[in-house]
């Protein structure tokens, strides 16, 4: 039997976002086709993921034990590979197995640990381990990483209540910078943004770009909904086209809702009927309260509430293959 490993797992208040609390939990990890535990696991320390943080990665989770979504998440994994001229040393099938080789290793802890049956699935890939420099052509073989542990939903009240979302000062990356659309481990941004929200005792931090327009979240996509319509930042606004938020348009097309980008501002936001946000792991979250104001009845809103029905009524389905 694999030791269980303390890790963090996701313990989300109802009033914001804190600290990931310890837990015990099983987390296991798969390096290069090498299984076992989360304190276990190494990486060699001259991997230019850990060096420079070159790399990539994807967070999947399951619905019915069935991977949600998986081909559209291995695309962005190659485009966000593409993106940095790093080479992708598997086919999607390939992925796929090892993926599912190491969540049947979770399933055996998963049982004695009285874990839910949902998996949450974290793929790394780097350009693996080299010289100490940014010459490419140092680093033969990349590196391959799957972290699966169980997944822990929200608490419901989230999603009753709502949360309370920050406008933070530290600005998305520029895309001549580091370009958001790369889902890059070099998560140095977001993990600021994420830090100062939990300074101020929130759920999440709401991130505006170099032009002072609203862009995403920390670790999520952002919505406002007005005159009955969901709004959300174009792709030029810097920011990652999340794999829920694609998901959301066939979500409001299936409900009659109408799911639109376009630009917003801070104004858009804090005069928005509703808001909410979005993420593999989260779902639709009701944003109720911005800063000190409340938007909309200061509950969630039918829009959000309709369109989080119908988003895990499909979601089920297609993992059913309904």
């Amino acid at each position: 039997m694999l030791p269980v490993a303390v890790s963090a797992a996701p313990g989300l208040v109802r009033d914001g976002l804190r600290c990931l609390e310890a837990r015990r939990m099983a987390v296991i990890v798969n390096v290069n086709g090498h299984i076992t535990d989360g304190q276990s696991a190494v990486v060699p320390v001259l991997d230019h993921g850990f060096l420079y943080g070159e790399g990539i990665y994807e967070v999947i989770r399951t619905y019915e034990r069935r991977l949600f979504l998986f081909d559209r998440h291995v695309a962005r994994l190659r485009r966000s590979a593409e993106m940095i001229e790093l080479p992708v040393p598997f086919t999607d099938a390939g992925l796929y197995s090892r993926i599912r080789e190491t969540i049947e290793v979770l399933d055996r802890e998963r049982d004695r640990g009285g874990w839910g049956p949902e998996t949450y699935v974290r793929v790394l890939l780097t350009r693996g381990a080299g010289e100490i420099s940014y010459n490419p052509s140092f680093c033969r073989t990349p590196t391959l990483v799957v972290i699966v542990k169980p997944l822990v939903p929200q608490p419901s009240e989230v999603y009753g209540d709502g949360v309370r979302v920050v406008l933070v000062p530290i600005v998305r990356n520029h895309p001549g910078s580091v370009n958001p659309l790369i889902k890059s481990n070099n998560l140095l941004n977001n993990a600021l943004a994420a830090q100062h929200a939990l300074r101020e005792g929130a759920f999440e931090a709401v991130m505006r770009n170099y032009r002072g327009e609203l862009s995403e979240c920390s670790l999520s996509n952002l919505f406002v909904v007005r005159d009955g319509a969901a709004l959300t930042p174009p792709i030029d606004a810097g920011l990652l086209a999340g794999i829920t938020r694609g998901f959301l348009f066939e979500v409001g097309e299936a409900v009659g809702v109408r799911v639109l980008e376009t630009t917003l501002r801070d104004e858009d936001l804090l005069g928005a009927d509703e808001a909410f946000l979005t993420g593999t792991t989260l779902e639709i979250i009701p944003i109720v309260h911005v800063d000190d104001r409340t938007i909309g009845s200061g509950r969630p809103g039918p829009v959000t509430r309709k369109l989080l029905q119908q988003f895990r009524s499909m979601a089920h389905e297609r993992s059913r293959g309904v």
